[in-house]
């Protein structure tokens, strides 16, 4: 098994990278080093947590050999056995000999420095340089090459700067304190250790938030009447965002309009305008060319090119959250459908699982295994049980992390429990327990911590939204975040289980991944004062989100949080439940209107009754209004609900993109809406 297990964690982890990225990215539609980027970023993170546990089950062996050798006076009397040898004699412990047994995913030497060396410094050079330059270009509203980078360079020199000052004044500090003898291997230790102390700032914040919410939230998810009230809760706050967003849209599409109309065809920035265009919405794109055709007013200001650089900037910032809201508001509203399908399920009789709403697509796990019965058992009976019992044991894990990080220090007794455990293990070479205790406890670590980052939202510039709806920036960003909080909670972890010599202080070998982080005792203040004292803040945190206090004031500023005994929680919870008893109406006629439809037409057989007519206008639902039929005379827009709940959400899950085939499109006035194809480079479809 020599280096399989390694090889085996690099093609999994792969995978999960993936699969995330699918999830909240778009593989198909958003530019490719926007997506190898982030691949990249949370790939390189991922490995670290996975193969780190390896790495310590390797360190532990090793530290056996040299124990065993120390004590024998030579390597001749050390007996070195494989896994597999060892289970064919389980009492060699007693004989006169130290045997070593060899860990079934035991990693050569010299494999794992250089693996950390490749995967650190790729993180690090990522998220320090590549991507902050990569999230300024794809934001930038210039419209060549050339321009965004002039763009992302000015954005990124106060960024530099600020760090760059940071790594100054820890070099003049250590100079200070001793003589300039210092080695290239030195200087690299006081960048990886600002680097660090800058992720542990952060760290600590994420980590005492996930530690109390996560097993809070599971515990508080057993409770039916908590979830739907917060899905109404959710669904108010959501109906504001839409309507904000679609406001928004229509007003920078207002302006989009003006600057259509006044930039002529022959004009040296028509081709910065056409660019705009197909950043549009299709809609918008049609009525423009409509609207252009028929007004004859007033010429108005032509724009400059910096606003034209500002009007791009705010389409693309536009157009996204208009698509995000609306992604949101649908999977909102299946979820409120559902949860209200729970409760009616509950108290029916029949041990059936019946919605209001038949699914659109049955798998064959549906079909065969969970079935209608099996769904009721889970809903009604099981589920409640298992999210409490699941809450218990987050509970523990969390009492567990908070403890040791605040004990971790004392080595003589040994206080930290996950350092007592792994020592126990240690003692009876039980290197399955080790990597699977390890395995767990960074496991919940980066669980508290990544979960934190997924969740967090700051304002529109940062918002992972899942079923493909993140925007590059925000994609790049957290891989940013993950880049520089993976590589301090690492060695906090490390810490937890006393292997790192610069916090315990024991003579013990040393695993590949703190080798390469080099002695922090170069800057002492930091590994005895900072490393250690710090972390303990974490309980501080903890008490803070026990209490809410981080969303009572976020309340206070006007960003509403749900907090069950809170008025403005209750009267938004009301709100949100009309909307949904308006939707779910409204959801009901459309499904009527079409069953019958489909009823007339298998009894009189009548062709194309839910088509065109002969005069190629389509038939409309009884609460539809034509878009086809709609006349306007000035370069205003509204918001459109020309389409059907189930066109809309077929069109948006479906991550439909304006920009795809914008190139040859004409508006329904027979003119192009371009005389110039859009500008081919990267991040030009972001």
């Amino acid at each position: 098994m020599s280096g399989a297990a390694l090889a085996i964690v690099v093609v999994v982890v792969f995978f999960l990278a993936l699969y995330l990225l699918q999830r909240y990215g778009d593989l198909w539609k958003q530019q490719r080093l926007v997506l190898l980027g982030t691949l990249l970023s949370w790939y390189l993170c991922f490995l670290i947590v996975f193969i780190l546990p390896l790495d310590v089950s390797t360190t532990i062996y090793k530290q056996c050999v040299h124990d065993s050798s120390n004590r024998t006076g030579s390597v001749a009397g050390v007996r070195h056995i494989t896994h597999s040898e060892a289970s064919s004699f389980p009492h060699s412990s007693h004989s006169t000999t130290k045997v070593c047994v060899e860990p079934w995913s035991y990693i050569p030497d010299g494999v794992l420095p250089v693996f950390w060396r490749v995967v650190y410094w790729t993180s690090q050079f990522l998220t320090w340089l590549l991507l902050p330059f990569m999230q300024s270009y794809a934001r930038s509203g210039a419209f060549s090459m050339v321009g965004k980078i002039k763009t992302a360079l000015i954005e990124n020199a106060i960024y530099y700067g600020t760090y760059l000052l940071i790594f100054v004044s820890l070099l003049i500090y250590v100079s200070a304190h001793s003589l300039w003898n210092h080695t290239w291997a030195e200087l690299l230790t006081i960048g990886i250790t600002a680097a660090n102390t800058w992720g542990l700032f952060l760290l600590v914040l994420l980590l005492g938030y996930g530690l109390v919410e996560i097993p809070r939230s599971y515990w508080l998810s057993s409770s039916h009447v908590y979830l739907l009230s917060k899905t109404y809760f959710k669904a108010a706050k959501m109906a504001t965002e839409k309507a904000a967003a679609e406001e928004n849209l229509a007003d920078v599409m207002d302006e989009v309009a003006d600057v259509h109309a006044s930039v002529k065809y022959n004009h040296f920035l028509r081709k910065c305008v056409d660019t705009i265009l197909t950043k549009c919405p299709i809609e918008y794109q049609e009525e423009m060319g409509r609207n252009v055709e028929t007004s004859h007013g007033e010429q108005n200001v032509l724009p400059t090119k910096r606003s034209l650089f500002n009007l791009h900037k705010k389409v693309i910032s536009a157009v996204q959250r208009h698509r995000q809201t609306q992604v949101q508001w649908l999977i909102l509203l299946e979820e409120a459908f559902h949860l209200e399908d729970v409760a009616k399920s509950k108290s029916s009789p029949l041990r059936r699982f019946t919605r209001s709403f038949p699914l659109a697509h049955h798998g064959w796990i549906r079909r065969f295994i969970y079935t209608p019965t099996v769904e009721w058992y889970w809903e009604c009976v099981f589920r409640q049980g298992f999210c409490r019992l699941l809450a218990v044991v987050l509970c523990l894990l969390s009492a567990a992390v908070v403890w040791s990080e605040c004990t971790f220090f004392s080595t003589h007794p040994v206080l930290s429990l996950f350092a007592v455990f792994i020592q126990m293990a240690e003692k009876h070479y039980n290197y399955v327990c080790i990597e699977m205790a390890s395995f767990v406890i960074i496991l919940f670590m980066c669980v508290c911590v990544y979960s934190t980052v997924f969740r967090i939202r700051v304002f529109n510039y940062y918002n992972l939204v899942p079923h493909h709806q993140t925007d590059a920036y925000s994609l790049q960003f957290s891989g940013m975040l993950f880049c520089r909080l993976t590589p301090p909670l690492c060695l906090n972890f490390l810490g937890l289980i006393h292997m790192d010599s610069a916090v315990s202080h024991q003579d013990r070998i040393q695993t590949s991944y703190t080798s390469i982080m080099g002695s922090m005792h170069l800057l002492s203040f930091i590994s005895d004062g900072f490393y250690i004292y710090y972390p303990m803040l974490v309980l501080l945190l903890c008490f803070a989100t026990f209490y809410n206090l981080g969303s009572r004031c976020l309340n206070l500023l006007g960003l509403y949080q749900y907090i069950a005994d809170d008025e403005l929680a209750s009267d938004l919870v009301d709100e949100g439940r009309e909307l949904i008893r308006r939707e779910r109406k409204r959801r009901q006629r459309a499904e009527e209107g079409q069953n019958r439809r489909w009823a007339w037409k298998e009894q009189y057989g009548v062709q194309g009754a839910t088509g065109r007519t002969r005069t190629g206008y389509t038939e409309l639902n009884g609460d539809q209004t034509s878009p086809v039929l709609e006349k306007k005379n000035d370069i205003t827009f509204t918001r459109r609900d020309g389409k059907t709940e189930e066109e809309q959400q077929a069109s948006l899950l479906q991550d439909y993109s304006s920009d795809d085939g914008s190139q040859n499109r004409r508006s329904a006035g027979g003119r192009y809406l371009s005389l110039s194809p859009p500008l081919k480079g990267i991040f030009d479809d972001v």
